[in-house]
C-alpha cells in the first residue's frame, strides 16, 4: 500500500513507552504516514553513543520529540508488573448493558527484579543505565488491583469486588500478585467500596467552588499509610509515601531516551513531596503509538518481593500540547478553503479564517471522520462513529461573511421534488438547465420558469457565483406563508421575566441585583441589523408559593401587580399590558424594578413552586400568539403544594449501584409533558439557580434541556464575589443570537442516514429536531448509519436545514451542505479522522448512556469501543510489528488521553465533593456543548503566568495538565470553560506576588478573590489581559479561583490535571496507555 514504507528511525529517537517484554522491540513510534512502525530488533544505541538529540528540530516531523517540558522524577507512573491484562474474548459485544467482565485470575509470580532491571537497563537506549533502579514500593501497600480489571469504571478504576461475577480475586496478601493494571504508580490496594474514610467528607466554605463543583474538595486524609486518595473507590493506589529518593531517576525505568533533569523553564514536581493522589489527565493525545511501541513484561519477569515503578516516560507519549502546536503552526496561517470534498479541518484549537466555496464552513459543522466506509461492514468492523457536530447559528468571527439571505418571493426555496432537499452546490443541471438531478435521492426535478438560466460549456449555470444557494455551503432562504404556523406569519417574539422572591432570594441581594441589572439591560435586546430598536416585547412576574403578574402598560402611571394563588389551575389575569415595548413603557418598568425589592424586602416565605412558574410563561406567550423566552431565576427546591412539587432524594449511596442512573432521571413525567406543551408553543425556558443545597437539576431541568434553553447553577452565591459571573452570563444570555420556534432536519445522499441524535432539543417522530429556541452556542450531534453501499465517486453528502423564526419575528430557512469522501480501505477512514470531535460524539454519548444504565457498563463500553477502534487499526493499517508496540494512528493518537478524560469527568467517576445536581448540570451542559468546548472541558488548558511576554499579546505557551510540570516558584493558570485556576507556588518571587496580588507576601494572598486586583503594573496588566481574552472565547462567564500550593483548595484544582491519577480513582494518562493497550492486545488475539 502507499505511503506504508517503513521509515528508517531516525537516529536518536527513542519514543518507547515503556516495558520490553522479552524480545519485544521498544519503540513508540508515532505513525506518520499513517504506520512507520519499526519491525524486529530493538534497535541497538546509536553507534555514535551520543545520547539522543535534544532539538526538536532534527526529528522528522512526526516524530516529535516529546521533551518539550521535562520534569524530575514521576511520581505517579505505571506499576512495573503491567502484565498483559485478561480481556473478555474480542467477539463479545461491548453493548451498554451487557454484563461486566467476570475477574479472571493472574498467571504465575514474576521472577526477580533484578533480572527485570537488568533487562531494562539492557534495553534501555541512550540513557545512563546507573539511574535504572527503582524506588522500593512503600511499605504496608498491598500489591496490586483486582486481576481482569474491568475497563475503568464506577468510583474508581475497578470495580469493587463484589460487583463482578467470577472468581474472587486473589486476596492482596496472598503470595499471587495481582497483575497491576496499567492505571497506577505504586500497587493499589483492593477497591473498598463504600464510604469515603473519616475525614474526607469535610466541605469547606462555600465561598470556593468551582461554578459545577458545590464545595470545596476535603482534604486529603493524611492518616495512616494512604496519602491522598478516600479508600471508599480508591481505586489506584495511593502514590508513595516517601519522595522519589536522590539518584534514582524514576521516569527512568523503562523508558529509553537521555535521562532528563528537570527542564530550566519548569522545574520537577515539588521536590520531596508526595503526590497526593492529583487527578490523572486525560491522557495527552498521543502519538500514534505503535500499539506495538508500548511494550508490557510478561507476568513472570517481575519478582514478587518488589514492585519497582517502571515507568514510562510521559514525555515519550503523545502530547496534547505538541499535538494542537503543530497543527497551529502548520494550519493556522493559511485560510481553510472548503471548496474540496471531504477536507479535514484545522483543529478546533487552532485560529484560522475560513472562506466558503462550497461547503459549510467547520464552525457549523465538524465530522468524526471526513473519509467514510463505502460499506456498514466496513464501519462495523472499524467501530469508528459516523456522526456530525453541528452548530446551525454559530457566531462567525468578524472578518467572515455571515450567510446570505436569499429571497425567492412567494415562490419560495427550489426543492427536489422528491425527498424535499434544498437547492444545494451538489445539484446537477441536466437538459441545456431546465432540470436539475438531485445530488441526494437522484430524482429529476422541473426547474421553475423563473429560476431558468443557461449552462456554460461545463454544465455549470452560468449565474452560478451570483447565487450564494449555487455557489456557497451556508446560506439562509427566507421562508414563504407555507413554513409558518397555522399558515401565518409568526409575531416576533417575547421574553418573560420570573424573579423567584422567597426569602433567600431576597436576603442574599439576588433579587435587588436583578432588578438594578434589568434597567439598563432591556436596551439591549436581540434585534435584526436594520432595525432602530428590538421588536421583542418583555412581561414580568414574580413568585414565591404564589404568582405575581405586573400590568406595565404605557399608559400607567403605576404598575399593577395581580396575584394568582390558585397554582393548581395556573391562568394569566391579563392580557392587555402584561408583554409590551420596552421604549413604551420604559417608565413604568423602570417604577415597577424599584418597587419589587422594597415590596418584598421583609418577606419571611422560604417555599416556592416552579411548575407552575413556567406553566405562566407558557400561557402568557400562547395568549399572545408568539414565541418567546422565559428567564427564570430560582433558589431552592420547589416544595411548596403546586403540581410539579418535588421532594428530597438525593442519596450518594447509589453512586457505584444500578439504581445510580435514578439520581439522572426527573423524579417525575410531569415536566417531560410540559416540555412537549412548550415546544409545540416555541416556549424556551433559561433557567438561573441559585441553590444552597439539592436542588434536583434533574428534574428542574428537563424543560429547559427539551426546549433548547441553557442552564446556569451559581451554588451558595453570595453578592461580592459572584455578581460579576452571573450579570456576564445574564447580559449574554439575554443578547445572543436565537432561532425560536426551529425545527431542523438532516438529509444525506443515498447509502447513509441519520439514525440518532444528542443534544438539548425535542423530538416527537425520527427525523424532527424541534426546539423552542436555539442560540448561537448550541450543538447538535447526529449520528450516521449506513443503509446502503456507498461509491468512492460520488462520496457523501448532508445536508442541514434549520426553520426558524428570527428575533424580528421573520421565518427563515438555514441551510449548510457538507460533502464527504468515501473510501474502501481503512486506512484512508483513519487517516481523515478528528479526535477532537469523535471525543465530543463519544462523551455525549456515554452521558445518555447513563440514564439507562449502570455508570461502570457505560465506562467499559467507551473503553471497550476505543480499543476495538485502535486494535481494527493495528491490524488492517498498520505494518506489521511486534505485539509488544503500541501504534495509534496519526490523527488518533490522542484518542487515549482524551477518552480518559472523559472516563474520569465528574458524570462518570465523581470525586467525595460532586454533588447530584453537579452531575445532573455536567451531563446536561456538555450534550450541547461544540467540539472547542469539550476540547478544554475535558482537557483543560494550563498556562504559566510567569512566562508571559509582558510586551506581546500572545499568550505563554500551554503546558501539560499533570502536577510534575509545575515549578514551585511559577505562578500558573488553568481553565476549563467553566472556571479559571490561579495557582500560586510556594516559592514566587515576592515582587510577582505584589504585583499580581497587591500583597506582601504568599501567606497574605486572600483565596477568596473573584477577580484580580487593578494594580498598575505591566505582569498585573498582562495577567487580567490574559484572562479577559479567555472569557470572551467562552460562551459563559469563568469563575475565578486562588489556589494557593498546600492550600486546602489545591485539591480542587488538581482534580483538573487530567494527566495524573484522581482521588476518585481515575487513571494517570500513563497508566491508562498501558491499559489500552493491554486492551488492544486482548482483542488482537
Amino acid at each position: 500500500m502507499p505511503g506504508y514504507q517503513q521509515p528508517v528511525p531516525p537516529q536518536g529517537y527513542f519514543p518507547s513507552l515503556g516495558f520490553p517484554s522479552k524480545g519485544s522491540p521498544v519503540s513508540l513510534n508515532s505513525d506518520t504516514s499513517l504506520a512507520p512502525n519499526f519491525i524486529g530488533l530493538v534497535r541497538a544505541p546509536p553507534t555514535s553513543g551520543a545520547p539522543p538529540p535534544a532539538s526538536e528540530a532534527s526529528l522528522p516531523s512526526g516524530h516529535l520529540a516529546y521533551s518539550q517540558y521535562g520534569h524530575e522524577d514521576v511520581q505517579n507512573g505505571v506499576p512495573a508488573s503491567a502484565a498483559p491484562m485478561q480481556r473478555p474474548p474480542a467477539s463479545k459485544p461491548f453493548l451498554p448493558g451487557s454484563a461486566p467482565t467476570p475477574v479472571q485470575q493472574y498467571g504465575p509470580r514474576p521472577a526477580s527484579v533484578q533480572q527485570l532491571s537488568n533487562h531494562m537497563a539492557g534495553m534501555t537506549i541512550g540513557t545512563t543505565t546507573g539511574t535504572t533502579a527503582s524506588a522500593p514500593p512503600p511499605a504496608g501497600l498491598g500489591y496490586g488491583p483486582p486481576t481482569s480489571v474491568p475497563p475503568v469504571s464506577g468510583s474508581g478504576l475497578y470495580t469493587p469486588y463484589t460487583a463482578s461475577p467470577g472468581p474472587p480475586p486473589t486476596s492482596v496478601s496472598q503470595g499471587l500478585p495481582l497483575a497491576q493494571p496499567p492505571f497506577s504508580g505504586a500497587p493499589r490496594p483492593p477497591t473498598l467500596p463504600g464510604p469515603p474514610l473519616p475525614g474526607q467528607t469535610v466541605a469547606g466554605p462555600p465561598a470556593f467552588q468551582p461554578n459545577h463543583v458545590s464545595s470545596p474538595p476535603p482534604p486529603p486524609a493524611m492518616s495512616g499509610s494512604h496519602p491522598g486518595p478516600p479508600m471508599g473507590g480508591l481505586h489506584g493506589p495511593p502514590p508513595p509515601t516517601h519522595p522519589p529518593q536522590p539518584g534514582y531517576q524514576m521516569q527512568q525505568n523503562g523508558s529509553f531516551g537521555q535521562v532528563r533533569g528537570p527542564q530550566p523553564n519548569y522545574g520537577g514536581a515539588y521536590p520531596g513531596t508526595p503526590n497526593y493522589g492529583s487527578q490523572p489527565g486525560p491522557p495527552p493525545p498521543p502519538k500514534r503509538l505503535d500499539p506495538d511501541s508500548i511494550p508490557s513484561p510478561q507476568l513472570n519477569e517481575l519478582p514478587p518481593q518488589q514492585k519497582p515503578r517502571h515507568r514510562i516516560d510521559p514525555d515519550a507519549i503523545p502530547s496534547p500540547i505538541q499535538v494542537i502546536e503543530d497543527d497551529r503552526s502548520n494550519r493556522g496561517s493559511e485560510p481553510f478553503v472548503t471548496g474540496v470534498r471531504g477536507q479535514v479541518p484545522p483543529l478546533v484549537t487552532t485560529n484560522f479564517l475560513v472562506k466558503d466555496q462550497g461547503n459549510a464552513s467547520p464552525r457549523y459543522i465538524r465530522c468524526t471522520s471526513y473519509n467514510i466506509p463505502c460499506t456498514s461492514d466496513m464501519a462495523k468492523q472499524s467501530q469508528v462513529p459516523l456522526a456530525a457536530v453541528i452548530k446551525p447559528l454559530a457566531t462567525l468571527p468578524p472578518e467572515e461573511t455571515l450567510p446570505y439571505l436569499v429571497d425567492h418571493g412567494e415562490s419560495g426555496p427550489v426543492r427536489c421534488n422528491r425527498c424535499k432537499a434544498y437547492m444545494c452546490p451538489f445539484m446537477q443541471f441536466i437538459e441545456g438547465g431546465r432540470r436539475f438531478q438531485c445530488c441526494f435521492c437522484s430524482c429529476v426535478t422541473e426547474v421553475p420558469p423563473h429560476y431558468f438560466q443557461h449552462l456554460d460549456h461545463t454544465g455549470k449555470r452560468v449565474d452560478f457565483y451570483d447565487r450564494p444557494e449555487l455557489s456557497l455551503g451556508s446560506y439562509e432562504f427566507l421562508a414563504t406563508v407555507d413554513y409558518c404556523k397555522n399558515n401565518k406569519f409568526p409575531s416576533p417574539p417575547a421574553f418573560i421575566f420570573m424573579i423567584d422572591v422567597s426569602y433567600n432570594a431576597v436576603k442574599s441581594g439576588l433579587v435587588r441585583l436583578i432588578c438594578e441589572e434589568l434597567k439598563s439591560l432591556l436596551d439591549y435586546l436581540p434585534r435584526e441589523g436594520n432595525m432602530e430598536e428590538s421588536a421583542i416585547r418583555v412581561g414580568f412576574v414574580t413568585y414565591n408559593k404564589v404568582l405575581h403578574f405586573y400590568n406595565v402598560k404605557s399608559s400607567l402611571a403605576q404598575p399593577q401587580m395581580m396575584v394568582v394563588s390558585d397554582v393548581a389551575d395556573m391562568f394569566v389575569p391579563l392580557l392587555d399590558g402584561f408583554l409590551v415595548n420596552v421604549n413604551e413603557s420604559r417608565t413604568v418598568i423602570t417604577s415597577l424594578l424599584d418597587q419589587i425589592p422594597e415590596m418584598f424586602a421583609d418577606t419571611r416565605e422560604t417555599e416556592t413552586v416552579f411548575a407552575p412558574v413556567i406553566q405562566a410563561g407558557l400561557e402568557a406567550l400562547k395568549a399572545a400568539e408568539c414565541a418567546g423566552k422565559l428567564f427564570i431565576f430560582h433558589t431552592s427546591l420547589p416544595v411548596a403544594e403546586a403540581p410539579g412539587k418535588v421532594k428530597n432524594r438525593d442519596d450518594r449511596k447509589l453512586i457505584n449501584t444500578d439504581k445510580e442512573k435514578t439520581l439522572f432521571q426527573p423524579q417525575t413525567s410531569f415536566y417531560n409533558n410540559l416540555a412537549k406543551d412548550c415546544v409545540a408553543q416555541g416556549c424556551c425556558v433559561d433557567l438561573f439557580l441559585f441553590p444552597n443545597q439539592y436542588l434536583d437539576v434533574a428534574t428542574l431541568g428537563v424543560v429547559t434541556y427539551q426546549t433548547g434553553g441553557s442552564i446556569y447553577k451559581y451554588a451558595y452565591f453570595q453578592l461580592e464575589t459572584d455578581q460579576d459571573r452571573f450579570l456576564s452570563d445574564l447580559r449574554r444570555d439575554v443578547q445572543k443570537e436565537v432561532g425560536f420556534d426551529a425545527v431542523m432536519r438532516v438529509r444525506t445522499s443515498t447509502g447513509i442516514r441519520a439514525t440518532d441524535f444528542f443534544g438539548a432539543f425535542y423530538m416527537s417522530n425520527t427525523t424532527d429536531v424541534e426546539m423552542a429556541g436555539l442560540d448561537c452556542d448550541k450543538t447538535i450531534t447526529v449520528e450516521f448509519k449506513h443503509d446502503d453501499k456507498l461509491s468512492e465517486d460520488n462520496g457523501a453528502l448532508l445536508q442541514c436545514a434549520l426553520l426558524y423564526t428570527s428575533c424580528a419575528g421573520q421565518r427563515r430557512l438555514r441551510i449548510h451542505n457538507l460533502s464527504l469522501n468515501c473510501c474502501t480501505q481503512l486506512a484512508d477512514l483513519y487517516r481523515n479522522c478528528e479526535t477532537d470531535t469523535l471525543i465530543n460524539y463519544l462523551a455525549k454519548y456515554a452521558y445518555r448512556g447513563v440514564l439507562s444504565s449502570p455508570v461502570k457498563t457505560v465506562r467499559d463500553a467507551l473503553i471497550n469501543q476505543c480499543a476495538q477502534i485502535l486494535a481494527c487499526y493495528r491490524k488492517n493499517c498498520a505494518s506489521p510489528s511486534s505485539a509488544g508496540q503500541l501504534i495509534l494512528p496519526e490523527c488518533m493518537k490522542l484518542l487515549p488521553v482524551y477518552l480518559n478524560c472523559v472516563l474520569k469527568s465528574d458524570v462518570l467517576q465523581p470525586g467525595p465533593e460532586v454533588t447530584t445536581d453537579d452531575r445532573a448540570y455536567i451531563r446536561q451542559l456538555v450534550t450541547s456543548m461544540d467540539v472547542a468546548e469539550t476540547n478544554v472541558f475535558f482537557y483543560p488548558r494550563l498556562l504559566p503566568l510567569t512566562k508571559a511576554d509582558v510586551d506581546s499579546d500572545s499568550l505563554p505557551a500551554a503546558i501539560r495538565n499533570s502536577e510534575e510540570r509545575l515549578s514551585k516558584g511559577d505562578i500558573y493558570l488553568l481553565e476549563n470553560g467553566l472556571n479559571i485556576f490561579v495557582w500560586v507556588g510556594v516559592n514566587v518571587q515576592q515582587g510577582l506576588i505584589q504585583n499580581l496580588f497587591g500583597v506582601s507576601s504568599f501567606s497574605q494572598i486572600s483565596n477568596t478573590l473573584s477577580t484580580l486586583p487593578v494594580l498598575e503594573n505591566p505582569f498585573s496588566k498582562k495577567v487580567r489581559s490574559i484572562i479577559d481574552m479567555l472569557q470572551i472565547q467562552r460562551s459563559r462567564y469563568m469563575k475565578l479561583i486562588i489556589v494557593k500550593q498546600e492550600d486546602k483548595l489545591e485539591m480542587l484544582f488538581k482534580h483538573f490535571l487530567v494527566e495524573d491519577k484522581s482521588l476518585s480513582g481515575g487513571a494517570s494518562y500513563v497508566d491508562f496507555l498501558c491499559h489500552m493497550h493491554k486492551e488492544i492486545r486482548q482483542l488482537l488475539s
